[in-house]
């Protein structure tokens, strides 16, 4: 993909310096609302999944590619210009903070691939005569808006899978599941500040692209609660850590393995969130004994004693203001594994192969295949392969690796 996306902006840049660049002063305008939208584009903490942190750069490039004309006269630009001035400008709105290379080649692949539907066909008169003429051209603009959605939708779950080794058909769901929000944003006002551009001139950039800008604006405050948030909980985590309940970095991991074995038996976004969360306190239960359970394991416990610390534990998460499905998780975690939810499947089953891992007692390996003698009656066999894939693809999401014996 980042392949695709480097040749593509070669090309690009190539063409644009041989031919010239067409009507600059356009050119330089739609650049500068692009760099404009990728300067205001915030870097979120790894822990907030967001689709599109510079929307305004994502539109104003959506209409640069679908500009027909500019104030009643032709446009003369092509969609190798389209994807060189995007180039440029985002760039040079990112001076300093350079884009992620997932954000940069989803922008220049979606962008040329409007560009390359639209320009081609205004240039050689296609526009002027059916299907893109008179009261057939919204309808026109809308089919295309919809396959530059798709094809965007297309290219985030790729790169997302490229990125987590997780399932490409749960990514793609998510990403369509996502086009209603910010998405159809994008693309709305992209198409109306082309057809804005027109009609009136570049003088439609700022006024069509102030709603946007706000709304990102918004977002922004938005994504630094969810932020907030889950730096709360985490510390909030930590706490049975330095109680001494149980091992250092034992929460982190086993958040981190749960989410990406949820991400491999297909779970969506919010249900990912829940995990997460509810992996970080899976213990937070424990605070409530009077002496710590040794390497903070509480599988050795009486069943009576496990379902009393997970119900406490659910007590705790309550107060946080966290979903309530959260708290469910944490409290069904010493019930029969059938009888849980997949959530709290999933964090038993990872929480067991940290607890065996620890201090490196044994591998990995070992751990997996004690987890798997244990599917009669304590571990999902779904959710034990699961975490054989994830950790078959290499080091672990926490970054670390499986801790095997040396």
């Amino acid at each position: 993909m980042h392949a695709a996306a480097a040749a593509v902006a070669l090309a690009g840049l190539g063409w644009t310096a041989w031919h010239g660049l067409a009507q600059p002063r356009v050119a330089l305008a739609f650049g500068a609302l692009i760099a404009l939208g990728e300067a205001a584009r915030r870097r979120h903490p790894s822990t907030v999944e967001v689709r599109d942190t510079a929307p305004v750069g994502a539109a104003g490039g959506l209409a640069y590619a679908l500009l027909g004309e500019v104030a009643g006269g032709p446009a003369a630009h092509g969609t190798a210009q389209v994807v060189a001035v995007v180039l440029a400008a985002t760039l040079t709105g990112a001076l300093g903070r350079p884009p992620a290379r997932d954000h940069l080649a989803r922008r220049l692949l979606t962008t040329g691939f409007a560009a390359t539907c639209f320009q081609p066909l205004h240039h050689s008169g296609a526009l002027d005569r059916w299907p893109g003429h008179g009261p057939y051209y919204a309808p026109f603009l809308l089919l295309l808006l919809a396959l530059t959605a798709l094809c965007d939708a297309v290219l985030a779950a790729a790169l997302g899978r490229a990125r987590t080794g997780g399932p490409y058909g749960p990514a793609l769901r998510d990403e369509l599941h996502a086009l209603p929000g910010i998405g159809s944003a994008v693309c709305a006002t992209g198409a109306v500040m082309a057809l804005a551009v027109a009609v009136a001139g570049l003088w439609a950039l700022p006024v069509f692209c102030l709603p946007l800008l706000l709304t990102q604006l918004s977002f922004r405050r938005w994504t630094a609660v969810r932020a907030t948030c889950h730096q709360t909980i985490a510390s909030l985590a930590r706490s049975t850590e330095i109680a001494g309940y149980t091992p250092a970095g034992h929460a982190r991991r086993v958040a981190a393995l749960s989410r990406a074995t949820g991400r491999e038996l297909g779970l969506r976004a919010p249900d990912l969130t829940v995990l997460e969360y509810a992996a970080l306190m899976h213990d937070i239960g424990q605070l409530s004994l009077v002496d710590p359970v040794p390497a903070g394991a509480t599988e050795p416990l009486p069943p009576a004693e496990r379902r009393r610390i997970a119900l406490l534990g659910g007590a705790v998460v309550r107060q946080t203001g966290v979903p309530a499905e959260v708290a469910v998780v944490v409290e069904r975690q010493a019930d029969p594994y059938r009888e849980q939810p997949l959530a709290a499947r999933i964090v038993r089953t990872v929480n067991a192969f940290d607890d065996l891992t620890g201090d490196r007692a044994i591998g990995p390996l070992l751990a997996l295949e004690r987890l798997r003698l244990a599917t009669a009656h304590e571990h999902d066999p779904q959710v034990v392969e699961a975490l054989g894939r994830v950790l078959a693809r290499g080091p672990d999401p926490c970054g670390a690796g499986p801790r095997a014996r040396p």
